[in-house]
């Protein structure tokens, strides 16, 4: 079968209007906790993702990480660049992520402070695609944040530059033993180089999958000083 081929139906659902919360941060919650089975959308649909995530763990699937969200940045070119992170927080500021300071993101993201997030749920057939400006956190948000990780991934933070080369499996594995022999109690201090960036959206859309490409999609605008703007936009 060539790649052409590939084509599925989506079937799983609608999305109109009238569903949509005014906030699009608490939209992307409602969804957000449907996509990780914590909350309904409705009683079939709940029962039908748990039918199918049910099934995949009898074949042995692991499951999707719901907050893995794809993390799009520009160089002062406007050079692109794009990677999966994880989610680790929403609120009203917006969409929190950690990462390594010097890495090519962060780099990028002190060249030009502006990027995209892009989720995508498979099960649910829905995407939810952002754009805004990004922004730090303190430290003192980075580092509560930092002492709340396995000691295992506070050491890889120390371990790993995430921007150089490195000869071989063999040295990373070393730098990570010389890591854990330098900070030997539970105490593992927050690298200066590592923290948390927020991103504030002033776009967000909804797109729910639909039968003959007929999707729902839908775009949040934040407008100046008053509620957001929503419109429904071509598939």
């Amino acid at each position: 079968m060539s790649i052409a081929d590939l084509r599925r139906e989506y079937n799983a659902g609608s999305l109109q209007k009238a569903d949509l919360d005014p906030d699009p941060l608490r939209q992307f919650d409602q969804w957000f906790r449907q996509a990780a089975g914590v909350a309904g959308g409705g009683r079939w649909r709940a029962f039908g993702i748990g039918l199918y995530k049910a099934f995949q763990a009898l074949l042995g699937h692991a499951p999707a990480d719901p907050n893995a969200m794809a993390l799009a940045t520009s160089d002062k070119d406007g050079c692109p660049s794009v990677r999966m992170v994880l989610l680790k927080g929403v609120d009203q500021r917006g969409f929190i992520f950690f990462t390594n300071y010097e890495s090519r993101k962060g780099s990028e993201l002190t060249a030009n402070p502006r990027a995209a997030l892009v989720f995508y749920w498979r099960e649910l057939e829905r995407q939810v695609c952002v754009v805004g400006a990004v922004t730090r956190l303190s430290r003192e948000e980075s580092g509560a944040y930092f002492k709340s990780r396995p000691r295992g991934a506070q050491l890889a933070a120390w371990a790993s530059d995430q921007h150089g080369a490195v000869p071989d499996r063999a040295t990373l594995e070393r730098q990570f033993r010389e890591c854990a022999a330098k900070f030997p109690g539970d105490d593992v201090p927050l690298p200066p180089y590592w923290g948390g960036y927020v991103l504030a959206p002033d776009e967000i859309q909804f797109w729910q999958g639909r039968p003959n490409r007929l999707h729902d999609r839908f775009r949040y605008l934040k407008q100046s000083g008053g509620p957001w703007r929503i419109d429904r936009l071509a598939p």
